[in-house]
């Protein structure tokens, strides 16, 4: 009796599912074993044909470009975003760690786009900052709008948060009296981070870097916008097979493909890293 009731109690969660998620999984996968026609129609069929041409034509420079630039994006998180959440947790007082947290999350309700485009005002050749640079008499400041670090500076910007907020939840339930202990004992503030702290927030590394690397491997508006096109990523390259070219064919299956490489990263890290994490707690 309790486990039907059970039952009808996933049973929502269940439907909502199945029409948001599998079902729109279902046709994508169905349009990518098609084919567009000489008028440009898509046509059903089931081959392989699109995901081929993918890995061997020049759009797998795109996948990999998109694999750098999201790792690089979650690395910088990581390393910028540890600092700020062992400040928010150990040295910010319980009374404004609340405050704190809605500074940190208010740009987040700010529409992507017009983040996007603050940044486009800042950078452009006659910005903010190129007029800033020249106030200090640097007559010819170079350009940093539409380069690779343009790009990574959006991104960092854009995902900082979702690696900051876990970390922040992990460190905040962190036992002191361990950190306290490791001090006690003689070791030093390098030796306490690294095999006391950092093992001990394992779960919101991994919270983190999932958080941070899964949706910016598929954004196609930073690089877009703060790359000027210059340079072909994934997500641009399905926004284009879709709106632009309108192969569905060929879009759905590099979709298909990045969704295929998602899954198995995030499978990977639940795995691995789970196993990883408990282990690491049961020796501490």
């Amino acid at each position: 009796m309790l486990r039907r009731r059970g039952l009808w109690t996933l049973l929502p969660a269940g439907v909502w599912l199945t029409l948001f998620m599998l079902v729109p999984l279902l046709i994508i996968a169905f349009f990518s074993v098609g084919y567009r026609d000489d008028l440009g129609k898509f046509v059903p069929g089931f081959g392989l044909h699109n995901y081929i041409r993918f890995f061997h034509g020049p759009y797998l420079w795109a996948l990999w470009r998109s694999i750098w630039l999201s790792t690089a994006t979650t690395v910088s998180c990581l390393l910028l975003g540890f600092p700020v959440a062992m400040w928010l947790a150990f040295n910010v007082p319980k009374t404004r760690q609340n405050l704190f947290m809605i500074l940190l999350t208010v740009p987040l309700s700010i529409s992507f786009l017009l983040r996007i485009y603050a940044w486009i005002t800042i950078l452009r050749p006659t910005g903010l900052l190129t007029e800033f640079l020249q106030s200090l008499n640097w007559h010819d400041p170079p350009v940093l709008l539409y380069s690779p670090g343009a790009v990574l500076l959006g991104m960092v910007y854009n995902y900082l948060p979702y690696m900051i907020l876990p970390l922040y939840s992990a460190l905040e339930k962190l036992d002191r009296k361990l950190v306290e202990a490791a001090y006690d004992l003689g070791a030093s503030p390098l030796a306490v981070f690294t095999k006391v702290v950092v093992p001990l927030s394992a779960r919101g590394i991994v919270a983190g870097v999932i958080m941070v690397f899964v949706p910016s491997l598929g954004d196609y508006v930073t690089p877009d916008l703060m790359g000027g096109g210059k340079y072909m990523y994934i997500g641009s390259l399905i926004q284009n097979q879709y709106l632009a070219v309108q192969d569905w064919a060929f879009g759905s299956a590099a979709s298909t493909i990045l969704l295929a490489i998602v899954a198995i990263g995030v499978w990977i890290y639940l795995r691995y890293g789970e196993d990883s994490v408990a282990h690491r707690h049961g020796e501490s």
